[in-house]
């Protein structure tokens, strides 16, 4: 079972919904977690988390993958991405289980290669999350979109223009299979922007899952 830092509501009482932050390749929870603090005053009673990957990721000590990067083309993406997401499925239901929650309270977030499990793992819960925030990320298995029983939570996806790693065209490209498939999408491109995530980026995250959550 995979784990990570959290962080409790701001409110000191029981959370009423819950954010998980899912890292990209290479780097860690404690990374992620990081995001907490901009959005705890608006989302005062929403708990946070931010497991490690599975998979110790080789060359970054402290760092973790999803699954192993060798290639970004779509079958290894796709074969990637589904081999973790079973992993992932446990720590969601641990975590609802834990907080006496239900996918409705619940928003996931990712960065990177967590966009890309982010956007793999949400829309095949069983129930409809409240939503999905993806950052300078891409999907990882368009035809999932379509899978029967697939939900469409609602998602926000930025991305950098300027992003060397992942480029700007997996942001088109997932927003609009996203829409192909009857998601309900909102985007932002922040000009100048690499593989990272920007103050408009964060104000819009918090705007989005303050929404989401309610």
């Amino acid at each position: 079972m995979i784990d990570g830092p959290r962080v409790a509501p701001a409110s000191g009482a029981a959370a009423q919904s819950l954010v998980i932050l899912l890292h990209g390749y290479g780097s860690n929870g404690d990374d992620l977690i990081s995001l907490a603090p901009y959005w705890r005053e608006a989302l005062p009673t929403t708990a946070f988390v931010s497991p490690n990957a599975p998979e110790p990721c080789p060359g970054a000590p402290g760092g973790y993958q999803w699954w192993g990067l060798t290639s970004l083309g779509p079958s290894a993406r796709a074969e990637g991405a589904a081999r973790a997401a079973p992993v992932l499925d446990a720590f969601i239901d641990a975590e609802l289980v834990r907080h006496g929650l239900s996918e409705a309270q619940l928003a996931l977030v990712g960065f990177s290669q967590g966009t890309m499990m982010a956007l793999q793992v949400g829309p095949r819960r069983r129930h409809p999350l409240a939503g999905i925030v993806g950052y300078s990320g891409m999907l990882a298995d368009e035809a999932s979109l379509a899978a029967p029983g697939a939900t469409r939570p609602p998602v926000l996806l930025v991305h950098g223009d300027a992003d060397p790693m992942i480029p700007i065209a997996a942001f088109h490209h997932a927003e609009a299979a996203l829409v192909r498939n009857g998601f309900e999408v909102e985007g932002h491109i922040s000009p100048g922007l690499g593989h990272s995530i920007d103050p408009t980026g964060l104000q819009l995250g918090g705007q989005f899952l303050a929404r989401a959550l309610g």
